[in-house]
């Protein structure tokens, strides 16, 4: 049997070590431990199984589903789920027929308006406004109106619209901790937590937010990175050791709301950020990510019910400054 590291499988099937890790605490792959060896390792079976996993993601299959045609021996189930994927997909491609089709009618209208010079009509046929009329509101709604230009602009630069938002982080006095291993999220998350209810953080600081990043950052090759997290405390709470008190800066960030798992948003994240004309990356200390952070959105209810498994959906944050000239 061929056993491969965690860096050999980031490799072979082109997915971050995080990525992996998060399947892995999901249920869908599962390592193996050799007495004597300090890195979890996987066999070809879960190889394979992680190769399907990333082909069926590929596919917009939901990893709840995913998880349901990896435990699906007759196959009856995964039957009835592509299917209804498929459903949902051809639903989608015959609204978005539409949609093309009442552009090009608007489009030829107008521009058969500008030639003859002659007073558009605009929106004022009622059989188009029909057809507009059955149509579904598009799902990725924008949060914020504001300077909401520049993303649109970069979002399509990248080759998608995405929810982005300029929000602004206050300053704080925050506890860290800080954990330097084979997948340190795991053992960072489960100290800030404890700290959180050991010290009843939601009683004391109810506006609380817990914030993290990788210090540093995983390395081609390395099963070994650190992450840190900071959850914002009151100025006069005491931190023991391991914790650390430290100060946040806070200041202005371009955020993207993704379902946690989803880490493969950072890149085109990262790449609508560059292509915005109002503003630009400003990226600044903590080191590790540059100052880009990981915002916990469902920290509270977290912490109030200790059977949920983590956040459901995270915020990333680039520190972003505006452009000058």
């Amino acid at each position: 049997m061929e056993i491969m590291t965690i860096s050999d499988v980031t490799k072979q099937v082109a997915v971050s070590t995080r990525m992996l890790r998060y399947y892995e605490k999901a249920g869908l792959v599962k390592s193996l431990r050799i007495p004597g060896y300090a890195y979890r390792v996987y066999d070809e079976a879960q190889v394979r199984r992680l190769q399907q996993i990333l082909a069926l993601r590929k596919l917009r299959i939901p990893l709840k589903q995913i998880a349901t045609i990896l435990q699906d021996d007759s196959r009856r189930q995964t039957l009835d789920i592509l299917q209804d994927n498929l459903a949902q997909l051809e639903e989608e491609i015959l609204a978005l027929a539409m949609v093309r089709s009442v552009l090009k009618i608007l489009v030829s209208r107008l521009e058969h308006s500008l030639q003859e010079k002659v007073d558009p009509v605009f929106l004022e046929d009622q059989e188009l406004l029909e057809m507009i009329h059955v149509l579904q509101p598009p799902k990725n709604t924008l949060k914020e109106e504001k300077s909401m230009g520049d993303f649109i602009k970069a979002g399509e630069a990248s080759g998608t619209k995405r929810d982005m938002r300029i929000v602004y982080l206050p300053p704080a006095t925050v506890a860290s901790y800080r954990c330097v291993k084979e997948n340190p999220e795991d053992e960072a998350g489960a100290q800030i937590y404890s700290y959180i209810r050991k010290n009843r953080l939601p009683e004391k600081k109810p506006d609380f937010r817990l914030y993290g990043f990788n210090s540093p950052s995983p390395q081609p090759g390395q099963a070994v990175y650190g992450y840190e997290f900071w959850v914002t405390i009151p100025e006069g709470m005491e931190v023991p050791a391991p914790f650390e008190k430290k100060h946040f800066a806070g200041g202005q960030y371009a955020a993207h709301c993704i379902k946690m798992g989803d880490f493969q948003e950072w890149e085109p994240f990262y790449k609508a950020v560059q292509n915005m004309e109002e503003y630009e990356a400003d990226f600044r200390e903590p080191e590790g990510m540059g100052g880009c952070l990981e915002e916990e959105l469902n920290i509270y209810t977290n912490i109030q019910d200790p059977t949920r498994q983590g956040a459901d959906q995270l915020d990333l944050l680039i520190p972003i400054k505006r452009r000058e000239g």
